[in-house]
């Protein structure tokens, strides 16, 4: 089988915080905010509830643009993260009414907080439900927020080339509401390679544009139905987009939602500073790498495990531990209770294997 050309300037598209050059670029529509007025013209198709899948009656008319997105935008929301070395923004969209959005994975990938903005100006704390890296998508639930509108998703099957579509997202983060673009549905059943090597199949490709800061938002057709999730464009085309499409979406949604909630990641009460080889060398460290112990929370597992300031970690069980990151990724990987081993440099001289159970991260 032929594979797909590896596009070298793809991008996922998450946006990053201007001032962190670490982070991820990302994806947004690059239009201004529409401004509609109310507008009570419209026919709303017929629907089956949670997550909100379409059943159009024969009456329905396609929505005016105007129309469409004071029809979307209670659905969609904004999502921001706190990455532990800088921030992130995406966009997500409103699955049921008690409190699950879907967005991308890539949005929320390390994230060590999220937080949910609303169409009507209320901020959510979000928790990660469940994931689908395969897919490039992720659940995030908020609790307590009432009065939520869930999206209504259509049928991706029954798309065709040409044929009008919305993109609406969060662009760079930008205050003011969600940004809209319309295109076409440029092509169907596109597969790119991503970044990481990752093959993303079934991709409904558009013109409408896709910037910094759209991952996770819908891709809506003229009856206001959800048809994508946008996750991607290239850099080195011109209004080259690309969405999941939604029947790929709602089937990893419907699989996700069934398992139930992910366990929290373990807490173990440590913070502190990469360890890079320059450091090293110049600290004259018997290791290249790993991550410097800074603060130890009283209290904490790391405490009372004996871990001390200026400890090195340098492994976490059998895992490599050369930067913050990859503390962060064992322990999401690693649910309160889960007893593990840590390996410290400690006073740049020796090793220490110390035994160490998580527990839950405690209300600050």
């Amino acid at each position: 089988m032929t594979r797909p050309p590896h596009f070298n300037h793809f991008k996922l598209i998450v946006v990053a915080a201007l001032l962190v050059s670490s982070c991820i670029s990302v994806g947004s529509n690059t239009d201004d905010t529409s401004s509609v007025e109310e507008s009570g013209a419209a026919v709303e198709p017929t629907v089956v509830l949670t997550p909100t899948s379409v059943s159009r009656s024969a009456e329905a008319r396609p929505y005016t643009t105007p129309e469409l997105v004071e029809v979307l935008t209670p659905s969609v929301v904004q999502i921001a993260v706190d990455l532990g070395r800088g921030q992130g923004v995406g966009t997500g969209v409103i699955l049921d009414e008690e409190g699950l959005i879907l967005t991308n994975w890539h949005v929320v990938d390390g994230a060590v907080t999220i937080t949910v903005a609303f169409e009507d100006g209320s901020v959510s704390e979000g928790e990660l439900f469940r994931r689908d890296p395969m897919l490039d998508l992720a659940i995030v639930r908020v609790s307590g927020k009432e009065n939520l509108k869930p999206a209504i998703f259509g049928d991706s099957d029954s798309l065709r080339i040409g044929e009008d579509v919305v993109a609406i997202g969060h662009a760079l983060g930008l205050r003011g509401g969600p940004t809209v673009s319309k295109g076409v549905v440029s092509a169907i059943d596109r597969t790119i390679v991503a970044d990481a090597g990752a093959d993303l199949t079934g991709l409904v490709q558009t013109d409408a544009a896709i910037n910094e800061g759209n991952s996770g938002g819908p891709l809506v057709n003229m009856f206001g139905e959800v048809v994508g999730i946008n996750t991607a464009k290239i850099n080195v085309g011109d209004r080259i987009g690309f969405a999941i499409n939604i029947n790929a979406a709602k089937e990893s949604a419907y699989s996700l939602i069934a398992q139930g909630p992910v366990p929290p990641p373990g807490f173990l009460g440590v913070g502190g500073v990469d360890i890079t080889r320059a450091l090293a060398r110049a600290l004259r460290l018997p290791v290249g790498e790993g991550f410097g112990v800074t603060v130890v929370e009283p209290g904490s597992p790391a405490d009372e495990a004996g871990i001390e300031l200026d400890d090195i970690i340098v492994q976490l069980d059998d895992t490599e531990i050369t930067e913050g990151q990859d503390l962060t990724d064992f322990l999401r990987g690693h649910p309160s209770g889960t007893e593990i081993r840590i390996t410290v440099v400690r006073d740049a001289q020796f090793l220490v294997s110390l035994n160490v159970t998580l527990v839950e991260r405690p209300d600050r």
